[in-house]
């Protein structure tokens, strides 16, 4: 009998998410630590349409900037 592998699930998403398996929200902005996004984003990303995951991905970096938030460097995204 064979097994799959154990594969780490940040492994498996999609290239369109920004998810970098660091779930944590900032209790100050309400913003995840990993990757910058609302929880209501992060609840209805998967039925979200591409070019609407596209453009929240686009406002990221300056978000988690104008928040004070540094992206973890080292994650599955940022290697």
């Amino acid at each position: 009998m064979q097994t799959c592998p154990i594969i780490p699930h940040y492994v498996r998403m999609s290239k369109e998410t920004p998810c970098v398996a660091v779930c944590m929200i900032d209790p100050k902005t309400k913003l995840c630590f990993g990757c910058g996004r609302t929880l209501p984003e992060i609840a209805r990303w998967h039925a979200m349409e591409s070019a609407d995951r596209r453009a929240i991905m686009a406002l990221l970096p300056e978000r988690m900037t104008e928040a004070g938030l540094v992206p973890i460097v080292g994650s599955p995204k940022h290697v």
